[in-house]
């Protein structure tokens, strides 16, 4: 068995920043939605039998009451934003379970499924559907891999610490020294790639890299510099790797059974319809929001 969790979010940003403008009768923007039910359709044509989707309700979760320049919807275009509650509508009536997030994000409950589905021992592989850099810190030697589905390239554990240089569970401490544009928090001023990854890559997490750089025993550029900064923002940097770090208790299913696709709802054929008879328009060249920037 194979189990397919989908970031609905990231899959209707790509999807609205690919595809020309096409609007039903009533005027709505639907080009997305329409792009993204396709794509899982095919995902299902394709052998595809457990699915889930996590999708963000809200855009704001509690991780903007630790941080307040936290990633926010300030910026999404009304187009998009409009479509966020139609392509959870198109996804129940197509009979895929469907996570919408408020007090949390999408990428808790992909983290919280793909927890709970790996303890099922009937489950061959978890496929955490989006590149997002956060979700790394899910990823389990070869069995909860990601799928970044528009290159096709299946990232395993080796191929978390081939692109990042550290293992899945020092995720949240690289992200919190070098900082995620895309979720608005900025690391540690003179932490960049390098520096990160050859520091945890021996020490593996934030708080068991010795106070005095000499002790490091790492080639690093500038460390008197790195470690000054690691001293002094110790609390900031611990503050960021919580909001790396992604909530995998969240409750969404008793069985992966749950998850098992049993055809679309009597609502999809109409809704389908609506989708199928939409116009395609022109539109002019969009440009992403600051705060969703490098979403995924």
């Amino acid at each position: 068995m194979e189990v397919h969790l989908i970031d609905g979010t990231y899959e209707l940003f790509r999807h609205y920043h690919a595809l020309p403008s096409m609007r039903d009768s009533a005027g709505q923007e639907v080009a997305a939605v329409r792009g993204v039910i396709t794509s899982i359709i095919g995902m299902i044509e394709k052998g595809a039998t457990h699915l889930g989707v996590a999708t963000d309700h809200v855009i704001e979760s509690f991780r903007n009451l630790l941080w307040a320049e936290y990633k926010t919807g300030d910026g999404i275009e009304p187009d998009l934003w409009a479509q966020f509650p139609l392509l959870e509508e198109a996804l129940i009536a197509l009979g895929v379970v469907v996570w919408p997030m408020v007090e949390f994000e999408a990428d808790d409950a992909l983290a919280a499924a793909a927890f709970a589905a790996e303890k099922d021992p009937a489950v061959d592989r978890v496929f955490i559907c989006t590149p997002d850099k956060d979700l790394s810190q899910c990823v389990r030697g070869t069995r909860v891999v990601q799928l970044d589905r528009r290159k096709n390239i299946i990232r395993d554990e080796a191929g978390v610490i081939t692109k990042f240089g550290v293992e899945p569970n020092s995720i949240p401490d690289y992200l919190a020294l070098v900082g995620d544009a895309a979720d608005g928090y900025p690391g540690l001023a003179g932490w960049g790639a390098k520096s990160a990854s050859r520091v945890l890559a021996r020490y593996r997490h934030i708080e068991s890299i010795p106070e005095s750089w000499r002790d490091w025993g790492v080639d690093v550029v500038n460390p008197f510099a790195l470690s000054e900064t690691l001293r002094r923002d110790m609390e900031r940097a611990l503050l960021f790797r919580d909001l790396a770090t992604l909530r995998n208790e969240i409750p969404l299913f008793k069985s992966v059974e749950e998850l098992r696709w049993g055809g679309a709802t009597a609502a999809f054929p109409p809704l389908a319809a609506r989708l199928d008879a939409s116009l395609t328009q022109k539109k002019a060249v969009r440009t992403r929001p600051r705060a969703m920037e490098g979403k995924g």
